[in-house]
């Protein structure tokens, strides 16, 4: 049984670390993405840069999908494992009389983040991998605005964004502050760790909705 508590420990604590990275890399993912809106010039260098330096390709990108892969894992891992532990399901629901109906569901709203990250995947790490790699075209650092643009162009494309980003703020407005909670953070700070993971639960989804809306509204290609 010790052994079992332990064992559960340490994958929250990978869970909570490797959570904590990945909201990292969003913060930076949405500061450059933000850019797109000012300066479409701006926004085009420094994706470029993100496309073509070396440590960014070959040691950032592979560290930045494997915690992708050992977040949503361990969050599956550890949902079989509370199932388990309930043993018999309970008669009658109660509702948020023990947990908030986030917490409740968070591998349903994880498993809708993972089936965006998918398309967002699909829509331009794949295009990207496809275009220097497999059609070997030649390098244009002016490309990335006009085909963010283009990407935001369907309606169904810029909904799902929405809606994803939508559930994504629920995702982190439980997992930010619980991946602390999990670190054993618990000191005269707290408060204010919690109200930060709060702020960046609404705050950072908002501004990838806005992003979204910007472009499928005003598909302007400079």
């Amino acid at each position: 049984m010790s052994k079992l508590i332990q064992s559960s420990i340490a994958r929250k604590v990978v869970m909570a670390l490797s959570g904590i990275f990945l909201v990292l890399f969003l913060a930076l993912h949405f500061t450059i993405n933000f850019t797109s809106v000012i300066s479409p010039e701006t926004f085009n260098e420094f994706s470029h840069f993100m496309g073509y330096n070396p440590v960014v390709q070959f040691l950032m990108q592979p560290i930045l999908i494997a915690g992708v892969v050992v977040h949503f894992v361990m969050g599956i891992i550890l949902e079989l494992q509370n199932n388990r532990a309930r043993g018999v399901k309970y008669v009658q629901f109660k509702g948020s009389a023990n947990a908030s109906w986030v917490s409740r569901n968070m591998i349903y709203s994880g498993a809708v983040v993972l089936a965006f990250l998918g398309l967002h995947f699909y829509d331009f790490w794949v295009h990207e991998m496809a275009y220097k790699y497999v059609e070997v075209n030649p390098e244009d650092p002016t490309r990335y605005f006009a085909e963010t643009v283009e990407k935001f162009a369907p309606f169904w494309r810029t909904a799902l964004y929405v809606l994803s980003f939508g559930l994504l703020s629920l995702h982190l407005w439980h997992g930010f502050a619980s991946s602390f909670q999990t670190m054993g953070v618990n000191n005269k700070y707290s408060p204010s760790i919690i109200l930060f993971t709060k702020v960046y639960a609404i705050a950072i989804p908002l501004g990838f909705v806005f992003i979204a809306l910007y472009h499928h509204f005003n598909p302007i290609i400079h």
